[in-house]
């Protein structure tokens, strides 16, 4: 019988995104992708240093040690793919990266340089993390959760162990970006009275809700040593709170916690809050988030409009 990924939570990632490549990739950046396949061959035998989803990625798979809720031996319930940029010959430092932290990775496509998003669909991928904005559009466009990692993030902290915790922004990422739009156009007037006159009317589905609807799946599923707590931190305040909070009942969807932070700084609150990943639309509550957490950019909705042609 053929091997199978259906019922699993499927992440793919690339390369830099699960592991520290900047000063390779320095190199690859200029144009030089044979200077580049001769340094990672080279470093062959020397691990990479974690990445920004590293904490992330491990957490997640640490699911697949421990046994259902009630039930004898453990079984697949996470898959990690790598999806890279990456030629074969520098894939191979990938492979032995993920080997070098017990990471049971043995999945990846490497396609020197070309777009691999497409690779998404037979994957029936829940979530894409990727450096590359283009590769990111093209999977949202394709309905792929994804968003572009900033390496330079904050890594994340150790002190839940046992507890994969994710944060997500509301509108344009859970949400659609509707009441943005109205914000945008309106002013916060508006928009705080646009929401409470469709408290009762969800919200319809953002990119990010088939994510956070696995993720339900996979906690429900329940295991002794490993669990996921969630998280919305959103500009949103009261009165429009309450459409925030119903739209996701309305989905029979639960979050442990929301932040309703009426446009503070999101950076500090996350911090507390410690995720092992943030995933935000706007490029300025990211830029806030990865000075203290791993913060991902999720190019959809109205505050990111494609400007020239994708590349």
């Amino acid at each position: 019988m053929a091997a199978s990924l259906d019922g699993q939570l499927v992440v793919a990632i690339s390369s830099r995104a699960l592991f520290d490549f900047e000063q390779e990739n320095e190199l690859f950046e200029q144009g030089d992708d044979r200077a580049y396949m001769k340094l990672q061959l080279e470093r062959l035998e020397q691990p990479a240093g974690p990445g920004v989803a590293f904490s992330l990625v491990k957490k997640l798979l640490a699911f697949n040690d421990a046994p259902l809720a009630g039930a004898g031996a453990p079984r697949q319930r996470v898959e990690v793919v790598i999806l890279s940029r990456n030629d074969p010959v520098s894939g191979m430092r990938v492979f032995r990266s993920a080997q070098h932290y017990g990471l049971p990775i043995q999945r990846g496509s490497f396609t020197r340089g070309e777009p691999p998003w497409r690779y998404l669909r037979p994957l029936h991928a829940n979530l894409f993390l990727s450096a590359h904005l283009s590769d990111v559009r093209a999977a949202l466009d394709a309905g792929v959760p994804a968003a572009q990692v900033y390496p330079m993030s904050a890594r994340a902290g150790n002190a839940y162990p046992h507890e994969v915790r994710i944060a997500f922004d509301g509108d344009a990422v859970l949400f659609s970006d509707e009441a943005e739009r109205v914000f945008q156009t309106q002013g916060l007037s508006a928009f705080q009275q646009h929401e409470q006159e469709k408290a009762a009317q969800p919200l319809s589905a953002g990119p990010f809700k088939p994510l956070l609807a696995a993720l339900q799946r996979l906690q429900q599923e329940g295991t002794p040593s490993m669990r996921i707590r969630t998280a919305l931190v959103t500009a949103r305040s009261a009165p429009a709170h309450e459409r925030a909070i119903r739209t996701l009942m309305d989905w029979n969807i639960e979050i442990d916690e929301a932040m309703f932070l009426g446009g503070l700084a999101k950076g500090e609150f996350l911090r507390e809050f410690e995720p092992d990943f943030f995933f935000d639309d706007q490029t300025g509550h990211v830029n806030s988030a990865s000075q203290h957490v791993p913060a991902g950019h999720v190019a959809s909705g109205v505050s990111n409009p494609i400007k020239g042609p994708a590349r």
